[in-house]
């Protein structure tokens, strides 16, 4: 099954062939998200993205054919007509699944967020992949924006893929574990280095056997904030205050 980071990259590459690509949509998408990239990686997704912004690539086919007795008469057509025809119109990208008009961006599918940090508004941004789904929200409300906080959900299989990364974190003696009133959960600073950037604060809720939220505050965000401790009380606010509906 294809990971929510997989996805993402996907709907990435189709806003991007749109050339609607937000200010942060490197950071946006693949920066939430926890595995562990090698720089080689990174360097192979920020050229990708270029080259979708530069435009579409055509292959052109030459003439260039071997004639033979039994293909003699076939060649012959090819030599007189040409190349071959190529249909070169670029395909047209598919829009993102997403969850639809989130209203003030609280209620997202099956999880309500009761608190966020002061003056963020919902982005009017999400995808939804059904067992996996993500929203964000920022200053101004404009989806092509810098995000400022994102939450990721993951239910059912795709929770195995969230338990996969915290065991790694923790192979690794990255981050630790926490606790949030009755809930056990995991706080990390995830994808330090990359692009230049300190890390993205991020914590990841136990929400129940079969759903998890990860809750992330983008580098330029943080920011903001006059240290660590300030960024994990907001974490720990927002975790806090996200409930279920089942």
């Amino acid at each position: 099954m294809p990971t929510l980071e997989e996805r993402l990259r996907q709907a990435m590459a189709d806003e991007t062939a749109e050339l609607h690509a937000a200010p942060d949509l490197m950071d946006r998408v693949t920066g939430p998200t926890r595995r562990k990239r090698t720089p080689g990686r990174v360097a192979a997704l920020a050229a990708t993205v270029a080259a979708l912004v530069a435009g579409p690539f055509y292959l052109t086919v030459g003439p260039g054919a071997v004639q033979s007795p039994v293909a003699s008469e076939t060649a012959a057509v090819s030599e007189t007509q040409g190349p071959p025809a190529i249909d070169d119109t670029p395909p047209v990208p598919s829009t993102p699944p997403s969850l639809g008009d989130l209203g003030d961006g609280k209620t997202l599918k099956h999880v309500k967020v009761g608190y966020l940090p002061e003056r963020l508004r919902w982005s009017n941004w999400s995808v939804d992949y059904g067992d996996s789904y993500s929203t964000s929200w920022n200053f101004d409300g404009d989806k092509k924006g810098f995000y400022c906080v994102q939450i990721f959900v993951y239910e059912g299989e795709a929770v195995q893929e969230v338990e996969d990364r915290v065991r790694a974190y923790r192979d690794e003696g990255e981050g630790e574990a926490v606790t949030i009133g009755d809930r056990t959960g995991y706080s990390v600073l995830a994808n330090v280095g990359e692009d230049g950037m300190k890390g993205t604060p991020t914590l990841i809720l136990n929400m129940g056997e079969q759903r998890r939220a990860e809750i992330t505050f983008s580098p330029v965000y943080v920011k903001k904030f006059p240290d660590d401790k300030a960024v994990d009380r907001e974490l720990t606010k927002i975790a806090e205050g996200l409930t279920a509906d089942s």
